[in-house]
């Protein structure tokens, strides 16, 4: 007779339930495990990155920009007057004196102008001798009477004093010598009057001539600028050099101030640089600058700063010390480099991509087992080419430059 032993199953369900929750431990256990791996470091091509030194010393702050080589003498050449071209006498590109003529230029309303006030001028003249004449007629008129007058004083003033002994010896009467003193006396009023009207009149004929000169002074300046508008239609260069533009045509109408050509010097330049905005905040007169005009270095410095800033970039103007280089000619490509200062004694390194100064930032640092891990970076003030390091390197590890915006998931890699 058999017998069913339900406490045999029993065991065995409970083996099978405690074997599965020993699996499952296993299982979350490999996976937590597995979680908490860190990824695989990728592998990089060392020949493909680009590697700098840290390191401790000297540094030459600068910056850098492009530009070209302009004239440093240019003269542009405006009309005068409105006129019409007649003629281009000389074409872009040939030299010029100070009286080669470029343009021929025709008015014929400037040319009745200048007639008009040479008419004027003549006139004003003539009046001017006309009219010293008449005043120096009232002159003489004004001295002949107080000659008259002194005269008749004179010879009042004598009758007075011999009758005066006269009356004192009893030989004429007392009323008769008062009589005659007092008609000298009247008369002696007159000629004092008289002399009075005649300085008056010399004064006053100076003032009329000198407003008769003021009118033709004026005359005389209207007349030379007609004269100067017309010598303009012979339209000169004003200064030796090249001609580079004569934006008119023969037969076009132009207007007063319009710019007809333009004059430069071409062994006088000076380099014109664009500077990042970003850049040129320490920037000022008087740096010294090397300008690379492809054929060799030229010395130069700071001269001007633009204060407007134009496209992201300020125009730095740089006067050129040493002598140009064969070749070298107005609208040439140049590249400038500025120097602002120089640090003694800092840690530096080569720019990293995308390094800005005064900023945090990550870069790769390489140990010795070939592997390069992420480490936080510091950085100062920065170069062209070098920046400083404030914080996060020492001198002597070797760092990642180039960029590694590929591996911003990693935080190690290794290079091969």
């Amino acid at each position: 007779m058999d017998i069913e032993r339900t406490d045999l199953k029993l065991k065995k369900r409970r083996r099978q339930v405690v074997l599965a929750a020993l699996g499952g431990l296993a299982v979350l256990l490999a996976g937590i495990w597995v979680a908490g791996l860190e990824p695989a470091a990728p592998r990089v091509d060392r020949g493909t990155v680009w590697t700098d030194t840290v390191k401790r010393g000297e540094m030459l702050r600068e910056v850098r920009g492009s530009g070209s080589l302009v004239p440093k003498s240019i003269r542009w050449l405006a009309a005068e007057t409105d006129a019409r071209v007649e003629r281009i006498v000389v074409k872009p590109g040939a030299r010029v004196e100070p009286d080669t003529v470029i343009l021929e230029l025709s008015n014929p309303v400037v040319l009745d102008q200048l007639a008009a006030a040479e008419a004027d001028h003549v006139s004003a003249q003539a009046d001017y001798l006309a009219r010293q004449i008449e005043l120096e007629s009232m002159v003489l008129d004004q001295r002949a009477r107080l000659a008259g007058f002194e005269a008749e004083y004179e010879g009042a003033r004598l009758q007075a004093e011999a009758e005066g002994q006269l009356s004192a010896d009893g030989i004429i009467s007392r009323i008769q010598y008062q009589r005659s003193q007092l008609s000298a006396d009247s008369l002696k009023v007159r000629v004092d009057m008289e002399r009075d009207r005649l300085a008056n009149t010399r004064q006053n004929m100076g003032k009329q001539l000198e407003a008769e000169r003021a009118r033709i002074a004026q005359l005389v300046r209207t007349r030379d600028l007609r004269q100067r508008q017309v010598d303009a239609l012979q339209l000169t260069a004003g200064i030796e050099g090249v001609l580079q533009q004569v934006p008119v045509e023969e037969g076009q109408q132009v207007m007063a101030g319009s710019n007809l050509a333009r004059v430069a010097r071409p062994d006088v330049l000076m380099a014109e640089l664009r500077i990042a905005e970003t850049q040129a905040k320490d920037i000022l007169i008087g740096q010294p600058v090397r300008v690379d005009t492809r054929n060799g270095i030229v010395a130069g410095e700071v001269i001007r700063i633009d204060p407007a800033v134009q496209g992201g970039t300020v125009q730095v103007d740089v006067d050129l010390l040493d002598p140009l280089p064969p070749g070298a000619r107005p609208d040439l490509s140049v590249d400038g480099t500025i120097q602002i200062e120089r640090l003694d004694d800092v840690l530096y390194v080569g720019r990293p991509a995308f390094g800005q100064p005064e900023s945090q930032t990550t870069l790769f640092r390489i140990n010795g087992d070939g592997s390069a891990v992420r480490v936080p970076v510091a950085l100062g003030r920065a170069s062209v080419n070098l920046i400083e390091i404030v914080n996060g390197l020492v001198e002597g590890e070797q760092v990642i430059l180039s960029d590694t915006s590929a591996w911003d998931q990693h935080d190690r890699i290794r290079l091969q």
